[in-house]
């Protein structure tokens, strides 16, 4: 029976428009056609700018110390001894390949300790810096978390390299009780994982290290709270820390089941018991919309054909599009189809609540990206992270070699932020062009989709695999040096070149569509014009509304204005 839950955790959907509403995607190497490790993320915040972070290799005196900085907010929290050297850090990737992202999902108010110092975005960029591989980014993490205590509430990490990639939950112990209660599974090779904004790991198994970490007291200090009774091989980390409810299943795991919908064509393959399984994504389909919470979703799944990085950043741009909660066919989506809906999450209306979608792609995205590691490349040409600012959905990835001796002036940390605006930064233009396309989305977004993929298509078919083999090939004969160079100035000059080019779309946006008209265009992209001035269209047309728009004006006031 399809009913709705009571909201008993920390995060229902109304709050979700305060924390880090993000989404990730996790590929391992069997999964992908080119043998990379694959992770998505957008980092969905309302307040955070969208800018590339770059920390170059150092070293550092014995006795320096770290000061330590809330991601979300500048706070400072405290400081911590600095090691003896670090790995150079783009984003979220380092130049070992190995990449941390992560989802906010909040838990039980009781175990965020607000006197601890290492918050969840600084244990992602000081693990980056320290650790080469995904095992030890795990061990460091719990580390850094058990020493300097845990500041952030309940969050799940992805974590890949490229040979593994692992999700790992992990939530504080609350006040005076220093560190973190958590576990970590490898994901199959061959199999993909997704998680947004909800704990996904339930039970797991308890003698397995090569495939299954978990903190010596995960199960016993559940019990000490009074959050679980049963046999240690019966306990959900889900259950005792992030209770799923309507708001967890509706605003998370329904980007969870989408992006395993469109990868798996309809078809959610997974094994169970030692056995493999198959089962039509419909099947979860009330899990997913958040009436029916007994049919557990799985939490790794083969996609239905090997997949690339374009496969990736596209499931990043989806809102439901054919499904029962696609956000571009209800009245919701006004005369243009418009799949975003204003925050609040959710709206009140003559005595019932009610909901406001949550896609993966979404309004107010800071950035976003997918990371490659690649281990059939040397070292140094193998870590790849494809960037992007603002809403994936009218935006591009543009590739940045981690390796790079220099961040793009458009993505650079400085250039811009929230409160002022900067007309050389990547993530304003990104917005420019969103904000133009939210008025009369299904005539202009697809113009900016059009750009993106042609943009992101050459780059990962074409202009990416012959600069791999120039740069493999100089590493090969010692020329390290040179290589970094020249991967510098391809990220460079390829981030700056794609920057015009979006500039150009948003003046071409603003002149096609002014004031609801279409100007055509000719093959060459020339806009048609009278015989008689070159500066009068031709060929003008005006679309109107969908016709479920239409319908709804009718029924609301068709009376006075039917033509008689």
């Amino acid at each position: 029976m399809r009913k709705f839950l009571t909201f008993f955790t920390v995060l229902t959907l109304s709050s979700l428009q305060y924390s880090e509403a993000c989404t990730n995607i996790i590929v391992t190497p069997g999964a992908s056609r080119d043998g990379s490790s694959m992770v998505s993320y957008a980092a969905d915040s309302h307040t955070l700018y969208g800018e590339l972070y770059f920390s170059p290799a150092s070293r550092f005196k014995p006795g320096s110390m770290l000061a330590i900085r809330e991601w979300d907010t500048n706070k400072p929290l405290g400081e911590i001894p600095q090691v003896p050297s670090t790995f150079q850090t783009v984003g979220n990737m380092n130049e070992y390949q190995l990449v941390i992202a992560e989802t906010t999902w909040g838990g039980r108010e009781e175990l965020y300790d607000d006197k601890a110092i290492m918050d969840y975005g600084s244990l992602i960029y000081i693990t980056l810096q320290r650790a080469r591989t995904a095992r030890e980014a795990i061990d460091t993490i719990v580390e850094l978390a058990n020493t300097y205590g845990y500041a952030s509430s309940g969050e799940t990490f992805s974590i890949a390299d490229p040979q593994e990639a692992w999700i790992m939950d992990l939530v504080g112990k609350g006040p005076g009780n220093k560190g973190i209660v958590w576990v970590a599974r490898r994901i199959p090779d061959g199999y993909i994982c997704a998680h947004a904004n909800q704990a996904r790991i339930t039970t797991f198994p308890l003698d397995d290290p090569d495939n299954c970490l978990y903190a010596p007291d995960v199960v016993e200090f559940a019990r000490e709270m009074g959050w679980f009774s049963g046999e240690d091989e019966d306990f959900s980390f889900r259950d005792a820390y992030n209770p799923l409810n309507f708001g967890g299943a509706r605003g998370c795991e329904a980007r969870v089941w989408s992006a395993f919908n469109i990868l798996c064509d309809g078809v959610f393959t997974f094994t169970q018991d030692g056995q493999l399984c198959s089962r039509p994504a419909d099947d979860y389909l009330d899990y997913a919309m958040g009436y029916e919470l007994d049919s557990e979703m799985p939490l790794f799944v083969k996609p239905s054909r090997k997949l690339t990085m374009k496969d990736v950043a596209d499931v990043m741009r989806d809102h439901f599009e054919g499904t029962p909660m696609d956000m571009t066919t209800d009245i919701g989506a006004g005369g243009n189809a418009l799949p975003y809906r204003w925050r609040p999450m959710e709206f009140e209306w003559e005595g019932k609540t009610y909901v406001n979608e949550r896609a993966i792609a979404t309004q107010q995205t800071g950035f976003w990206f997918v990371a490659q590691s690649r281990g059939s490349l040397p070292r140094e040409v193998g870590a790849l992270l494809w960037f992007g600012c603002d809403d994936a959905a009218t935006s591009y990835l543009t590739p940045v070699y981690v390796n790079t001796g220099e961040i793009p002036e458009c993505l650079a940390v400085g250039n811009g932020d929230m409160l002022h605006y900067s007309p050389t930064s990547q993530f304003w233009i990104c917005n420019r062009v969103a904000n133009a396309c939210y008025k009369m989305y299904d005539q202009m977004a697809p113009v900016a989709r059009k750009a993106a993929d042609e943009f992101e298509t050459y780059q990962m078919e074409t202009a990416i695999p012959r600069m791999d083999g120039i740069l493999a090939g100089m590493i090969e004969r010692g020329k390290t040096a040179k290589a970094r160079r020249m991967m510098t100035e391809y990220t460079v000059s390829t981030a700056m070149d794609q920057f015009a080019s979006w500039v150009r779309l948003e003046e071409l946006l603003l002149v096609k569509f002014i004031d609801g008209n279409v100007k055509a265009q000719a093959e060459d992209g020339s806009f048609l014009h009278s015989e008689y001035s070159e500066g009068i269209p031709e060929g003008l047309t005006q679309p109107g509304y969908t016709d479920r728009w239409k319908a709804a004006v009718v029924r609301d006031n068709g009376a006075l204005l039917e033509v008689k």
